[in-house]
């Protein structure tokens, strides 16, 4: 899908693909899904929503994770601190976007190992963005609320001021009596272990 024209520019996506999957034994970003990846399964979600410039945030293993993906219409960049956690991704990926795209409203941010992420549910947040005028859109599963998750940049400080394995989820948490929130019941499914994997394929 293409990003209608008052959309274009406006909600950027930040996917964060950097660890070492340590609990899996190999790079979950490359595992097979659907005929790709699970990397480019996540990108190519991003593709067809009405976000864009996208951002991949890589880490552990990037020259073999980036030679296994299609750059086109990407921007690929590296994490030198990914082995301190999530929120160094997220530093990574803010402080690339408001350098290379500042005028960026809001950002969608991503994690490559939720496979039932669709393009439906990523213009959902922007959708609800759009109507509710709230600064943070996240997406609520299992007494959860998560990634995908979108921010204005109001939040953009904040985001790029994180440390450790926080994440986006404390800014969430933080905000939480504000917030909006879209349902999405497969959120919770994600790629951990070999035996998530299996699970997975069947």
């Amino acid at each position: 899908m293409t990003p209608s024209n008052e959309l274009i520019g406006k909600y950027a996506i930040i996917i964060l693909a950097a660890g070492r999957s340590a609990r899996l034994g190999s790079a979950k970003q490359l595992l097979s899904y659907h005929g790709k990846n699970l990397l480019q399964h996540t990108i190519d979600t991003a593709h067809e929503s009405q976000a864009g410039p996208i951002i991949v945030v890589l880490g552990s293993d990037m020259d073999e994770i980036a030679s296994n993906i299609n750059p086109l219409h990407l921007t690929i960049v590296k994490n030198p601190d990914w082995e301190s956690g999530m929120s160094s991704s997220i530093v990574t990926g803010i402080n690339t976007l408001k350098s290379l795209y500042p005028d960026t409203d809001s950002v969608i941010l991503m994690v490559c190992d939720q496979p039932f992420v669709n393009a439906k549910l990523l213009n959902d947040l922007i959708k609800k963005k759009e109507e509710s005028g709230s600064t943070i859109v996240a997406s609520s599963y299992e007494n959860i609320h998560g990634t995908p998750a979108l921010f204005h940049k109001n939040h953009f400080n904040e985001l790029s001021a994180l440390n450790g394995d926080a994440g986006a989820r404390y800014l969430i948490k933080k905000y939480n009596e504000s917030i909006q929130t879209i349902p999405f019941d497969q959120g919770s499914i994600d790629i951990d272990t070999i035996d998530d994997y299996i699970n997975l394929m069947k």
